[in-house]
């Protein structure tokens, strides 16, 4: 009996993913990869790139620690037949002797356009599934669309906040009116105390990350230090706690300035 492989992209970090949720540590390989074509399909700014790919290398250890056994490809593996995600998984296919494939849908059209062409490619089944992290199926949309004339996003997200009731108040939006985007330009005032971020040390994966992207994009733009984002789970909800607690309040008058 072949492996399954279940492949996880790098805005796809998270343990309940569709691709993952039936998960088998026994019959199962996790594949990942850093791959030259994500990073350079356009520039991107150095800092980003850092950023997926340390967060990368940790969830992978996540996994890893609840006993998966993960094919990650790393982008300093000098491995230079393997520069997209089709070349990584054709690649763990083989090394695995692999007969399914399963994936969460990708949020971009090339690479999903990428993902529906590997049941061809690789003459394998391949389950490409919903993304269901998000509020709205594609069926949601395509139901509000269908006859529209004109399609304005702002006026789905009213059907989207009528249907889960998130900032409705007593069958209305909350405040009083949908959207505050005329109040949401004022300068900051002089003496407006913006809070300090939380820091974390750099660990060892990402400064090995830091020093990567240092050398094989340091031609893309944006300083890649001082560097303080959140790559775990614990790291981010920690971050998204310290921003309710101390920016959000002021966020919405003056995010030109805050983010």
């Amino acid at each position: 009996m072949g492996k399954t492989l279940r492949m996880v992209l790098g805005d796809q970090l998270s343990r309940d993913l569709s691709a993952l949720r039936d998960a088998d540590p026994e019959h199962d390989v996790i594949v990942m990869a850093e791959v030259w074509d994500e990073a350079t399909y356009v520039r991107h700014h150095k800092k980003k790139i850092a950023f997926i790919f340390a967060a990368m290398r940790h969830f992978a250890a996540g996994l890893e620690a609840e006993g998966f056994t993960v094919d990650y490809r790393r982008l300093d593996a000098d491995d230079d037949a393997i520069a997209s995600f089709t070349d990584a998984l054709r690649a763990a296919v083989e090394r695995h002797g692999a007969d399914r494939i399963v994936v969460t849908e990708a949020a971009e059209w090339r690479v999903l356009a990428m993902q529906q062409g590997w049941a061809d490619l690789f003459g394998i089944q391949v389950d490409v599934r919903l993304d269901d992290r998000f509020i709205a199926s594609h069926a949601d949309f395509a139901r509000w669309a269908d006859g529209r004339k004109a399609l304005r996003m702002e006026y789905f997200y009213r059907e989207m906040r009528k249907a889960t009731g998130y900032l409705i108040e007593d069958g209305g939006p909350a405040g009083g009116q949908w959207n505050f985007d005329a109040d949401n330009r004022a300068p900051p005032k002089d003496g407006l105390d913006f809070p300090d971020r939380p820091d974390w040390t750099v660990d060892e994966t990402t400064r090995e990350v830091l020093d990567l992207v240092g050398e094989r994009f340091g031609d893309h733009f944006g300083d890649l230090e001082p560097f303080a984002y959140p790559v775990t789970r614990r790291q981010a909800l920690h971050y998204l706690n310290w921003f309710v607690e101390h920016a959000l309040p002021d966020f919405g008058t003056f995010q030109d300035a805050m983010v």
